[in-house]
């Protein structure tokens, strides 16, 4: 059988779809550890981007805390995370956070930083505040960048969450750990394959939101 034998097999067993088991069960698993991850991560790279790149200060900073969180393999984290930590959902959402902070944290400082100077040169001479400026001018001119800082580290996530299955915790990574220890390569398959759709659901969603939240005048402009 070839890989796509494997999907077709898997996707039309229909115990697949139905308990605990089941591709919706563990899809709104895996989309819960995402969505968790992201909005942990975002909460803390986002302020953090903002404000160093409205000052331009901290960007060299930035540029080593990126690359040493970068440098951390996910999967070792994880493990070290579970010994240190025992069962329970921390252990999963650090190597996550880790692993989504530095494409917000550095694409919301560049992006802040692009900004053209004008515009906030004449938002200061009309007497606005600093956070004023950061707010309605700053954010809605480099918002598309932003935007793509947080698509990357959300699919970043949505990739990795599957080693949360290493931990016994759920997601479609059970598929892929379980179909390996079970030498089933229909569940190793299928479970990719929906890692993979899910992914790209991902891209479809952020364009969405980028074609609803950033104004046509900006989006013209990029």
């Amino acid at each position: 059988m070839n890989v796509l034998d494997f999907a077709r097999a898997f996707f039309a067993d229909g115990a697949h779809w139905h308990g605990y088991d089941g591709i919706p069960t563990r899809v709104l698993e895996h989309i819960g550890y995402s969505l968790e991850a992201l909005a942990l991560a975002a909460l803390i790279a986002l302020p953090v981007g903002l404000v160093t790149g409205h000052l331009g200060r901290g960007g060299n900073v930035l540029a080593l805390i990126a690359t040493a969180a970068r440098a951390l393999p996910s999967f070792g984290l994880l493990v070290l995370m579970f010994i240190w930590l025992g069962l329970g959902t921390l252990p999963v959402m650090i190597p996550l956070v880790v692993l989504a902070v530095p494409p917000i944290l550095v694409t919301t400082y560049e992006a802040i930083r692009a900004v053209e100077p004008s515009p906030v040169d004449a938002a200061r001479g009309m007497g606005m505040t600093e956070p004023r400026i950061l707010l309605q001018v700053e954010i809605p001119v480099a918002l598309p960048l932003i935007l793509s800082g947080l698509r990357t580290a959300a699919i970043q996530i949505v990739s990795t969450a599957t080693i949360a299955a290493y931990v016994s915790f759920g997601g479609l990574g059970r598929y892929i750990i379980d179909g390996l220890y079970q030498k089933n390569y229909e569940k190793v398959v299928g479970g990719a394959t929906l890692v993979a759709g899910l992914a790209l659901a991902t891209l479809v969603v952020f364009w969405a939101v980028a074609r609803i939240a950033v104004s046509p005048g900006v989006r013209r402009s990029d």
